[in-house]
């Protein structure tokens, strides 16, 4: 098994990587905060685009047609089934004036 680099470690490596960087005759620039992401004091205007251009997608009818029926009669079964189906009793409770229990009966619906 693989054992993760704790933080120190990573922290070490970093520090070694930077100062070999720096040795190589490397420069670090100073940024003051926010400043990375603007481009002339401005947020960048350019939008993303992609090499290839935006395809026209068309409907096929038949395809989305036989996919609402194949809902449609998914629904009309579940539904024959629970008309079909036979209802289990149901239990409630029986009160007195005052609000206390006084026994529990089934009911069949």
């Amino acid at each position: 098994m693989i054992k993760r680099p704790s933080k120190a470690e990573q922290h070490r490596e970093l520090e070694r990587l930077t100062a070999e960087y720096l040795n190589k005759g490397g420069t670090i620039t100073r940024v003051e905060q926010g400043e990375t992401g603007l481009v002339n004091g401005a947020f960048g205007k350019q939008a993303f685009t992609l090499s290839e251009p935006k395809q026209t997608r068309t409907a096929v009818p038949e395809v989305l047609a036989a996919i609402d029926a194949r809902r449609k009669a998914k629904t009309s079964r579940a539904q024959a089934s629970a008309q079909g189906r036979r209802r289990r009793p149901k239990k409630q409770v029986i009160y007195d004036d005052f609000g206390e229990p006084l026994r529990v009966v089934w009911i069949d619906k």
